[in-house]
């Protein structure tokens, strides 16, 4: 099989993978650094852009410091109307997120381009290492770690770049979370 069209099948079946995990994943959940525009309708007063600060809070007139880290908007939405309603009757609260660069993941080591990545979308390894510019001629391309904090507290996954490059275990090609680091040696 020429090699063009084992590319093609390739990204072909990656994309499906990626909306099956994207959707398995669920909304966006806010992260440190996002920004975010929130206003009460008929409240010209009580509308503020926010940027949810390193320990996952946000200030807001009335409500007072709110955290909102790994939530997604109607669960926030539902935070502020709840302590809205002390003060104003019925308010609406809407909320749009207008940054997300708080969704960075970063890549160290053997890559061309090493640095932080903000992710504007559902983003695997493959696509996050071509973003890194691929990697070095020295890299060890079998022994790629990605380290990641999360439900499960602190995690190193194993990932072998040869086994997707060949077309194989395309289910190891991880969906990454924000604050993902990449470790290529």
């Amino acid at each position: 099989m020429p090699n063009q069209l084992k590319l093609l099948l390739f990204c072909f079946f990656m994309s499906f993978q990626i909306q099956a995990e994207a959707t398995e994943a669920g909304t966006y959940k806010i992260n440190p650094g996002d920004i975010l525009q929130i206003s009460i309708w008929k409240e010209e007063e009580l509308q503020r852009e926010v940027r949810v600060l390193p320990d996952g809070s946000i200030s807001f007139p009335l409500a007072g410091i709110v955290f909102i880290a790994g939530k997604d908007i109607t669960t926030v939405q539902a935070e502020l109307t709840k302590k809205m309603a002390d003060y104003i009757a019925d308010p609406v609260v809407n909320i749009s997120i207008t940054e997300v660069s708080g969704n960075i993941v970063y890549v160290i080591g053997q890559v061309n381009n090493p640095g932080q990545f903000i992710m504007y979308q559902p983003m695997d390894m493959m696509q996050i290492l071509s973003q890194a510019g691929g990697l070095t001629t020295f890299a060890k391309a079998n022994d790629i770690i990605i380290l990641r904090h999360g439900e499960k507290g602190r995690e190193a996954i194993e990932f072998e770049y040869g086994e997707l490059e060949d077309g194989d275990d395309l289910d190891k090609n991880h969906l990454l979370q924000s604050g993902d680091v990449i470790v290529v040696p």
